[in-house]
C-alpha cells in the first residue's frame, strides 16, 4: 500500500470511528512488524488492538499511544529471548493470561 493511500486510509478510519488523533503511524507500523517478527504473525494486529486499548484506558493522547507502543515494543523485541519461558509457563498450565477458551 501507497504511502498516500496508508494515510488516507488513516484520516478516513479516524473519522469514521471519532477519534481525533494524529498518530505516528511509522512508530504503529513497526510495533506490529516487531510483533510479527518476534512473536508470530497474527500477533502484530492483536497488538496494535491491545496497545491502542491501553492508550485509551490511559486517558488517550498522543504520549499514552507512544507510551503503550513503547512498553509493547520492548516486550516484542525481548520475546525471542523470553519465548522458552512462556511455552514453559503454558506447559506447566501456568496462565499468561491469553484469554482463549475452551472449545465449544
Amino acid at each position: 500500500m501507497a504511502q498516500n493511500a496508508l494515510d488516507d486510509w488513516v484520516v478516513a478510519l479516524s473519522d469514521e470511528l471519532g477519534v481525533d488523533l494524529t498518530v505516528d503511524t511509522r512508530l504503529l507500523l513497526d510495533v506490529a512488524r516487531d510483533a510479527a517478527h518476534n512473536v508470530d504473525r497474527p500477533a502484530a494486529p492483536l497488538t496494535t488492538f491491545l496497545l491502542g486499548y491501553a492508550a485509551a484506558t490511559r486517558g488517550g493522547g498522543v504520549e499514552a499511544v507512544a507510551d503503550a507502543a513503547d512498553r509493547a515494543r520492548r516486550l516484542a523485541l525481548s520475546w525471542s529471548s523470553t519465548a522458552g519461558r512462556h511455552a514453559d509457563q503454558a506447559e506447566s498450565g501456568g496462565s499468561a493470561g491469553s484469554g482463549e477458551s475452551g472449545s465449544p
